[in-house]
């Protein structure tokens, strides 16, 4: 299993032995692709003494970090590459099917910011809320469900028409952002912006970069196991960590 963000003791050595200082700076080198990004577009993970690949979705993690891409051609370059074991000098066990349970990992942590979102009244749902705030220009971000009808797209058309830079995700399903609301089923979510909404919209894009992947690169690096296909995101990009 992937182990839990909160774990402590984790770290790889630096390529000259020593124990690196602390990472800083707003820009990361991807360790498959040499691409340098900012980190928003890109997954840190961190390796345990037991070398196991751990994902650090959080930033925190002490040890040097491994910066990812955060894209489904990334990860499919890293596992070939063995760009893991090759950036932290060591040999590191990548769990199987890394990318699907990242992306399971991404979707709790979305489900947990809306919930968060959802108590501090920075979110709303239900299509005549939504469509409402949306003509008074009230939104930050707009969640819709990823197996979302014909209504997404009304409420789509009009963001496009009133606010034609707001953000727009469909990380989750219908049933999975009901529960954030204590629903069957929801279709529309909208937030207001600030710190919650950056946060979820970021996962978003991390999200669906990572689960856009052909059939035949997601059978063949263990990029499959999402239970809905990767949807278009309105999306942006640092010293860096080599």
């Amino acid at each position: 299993m992937l182990a839990e963000e909160t774990a402590t003791g984790f770290g790889a050595m630096a390529p000259d032995g020593e124990q690196p200082g602390p990472e800083t700076g707003p820009l990361r080198r991807c360790i498959a692709t040499s691409q340098v990004l900012a980190k928003p577009e890109m997954i840190r993970f961190v390796v345990a003494p037991d070398g196991t690949l751990t994902p650090d979705l959080e930033e925190k993690l002490p040890g040097r970090g491994l910066w990812l891409s955060a894209t489904a051609d990334a990860f499919a370059e890293a596992l070939k590459k063995r760009a893991f074991s090759r950036a932290a000098r060591r040999n590191i066990e990548v769990p199987a099917n890394l990318a699907a349970r990242l992306t399971a990992l991404l979707e709790m942590r979305i489900g947990q910011t809306l919930s968060l979102a959802r108590r501090a009244g920075q979110a709303i749902s239900g299509f005549e809320k939504v469509h409402e705030a949306l003509k008074g220009g009230g939104l930050g971000l707009l969640v819709e469900a990823s197996d979302a009808g014909g209504d997404a797209r009304k409420l789509r058309a009009l963001a496009r028409a009133v606010a034609p830079h707001l953000r727009i995700v469909s990380p989750l399903t219908g049933e999975a952002l009901g529960k954030v609301f204590g629903r069957d089923r929801t279709v529309h979510i909208g937030l207001t912006s600030g710190r919650l909404a950056s946060r979820i919209a970021q996962d978003a894009m991390r999200h669906a970069g990572i689960l856009a992947a052909s059939p035949v690169e997601a059978h063949k690096y263990g990029l499959e196991g999402a239970s809905h296909p990767a949807p278009g995101i309105n999306d942006q990009p640092s010293e860096i960590d080599d």
